[in-house]
């Protein structure tokens, strides 16, 4: 997880998340196994579509510590490209 210290290659959140997968932007996607069943389907759905390498993180705590956001995150993703 440490490619998403870099804030320039990190999307977090899961309308985002979602965005790059499905243009193909998403190089590798997290997901808090802890964040709402729906949620976490969803996104799955749109990696299986996609090419992104899809990442387990145990709590929505720990993905968001690891984005450096002072809250829990459900999804985060790196991209391939500098935003």
């Amino acid at each position: 997880m440490n490619d998403l210290a870099d804030p320039r290659k990190r999307i977090v959140g899961t309308k985002e998340v979602l965005r790059m997968v499905r243009e193909g932007r998403a190089r590798t996607v997290y997901i808090a196994e802890d964040a709402d069943e729906h949620i976490r389907q969803k996104i799955l759905r749109a990696c299986g579509e996609g090419t992104a390498d899809v990442r387990m993180v145990p709590t929505m705590a720990e993905l968001g510590a690891a984005c450096h956001i002072e809250v829990g995150a459900a999804a985060a993703c790196v991209t391939g490209e500098r935003a």
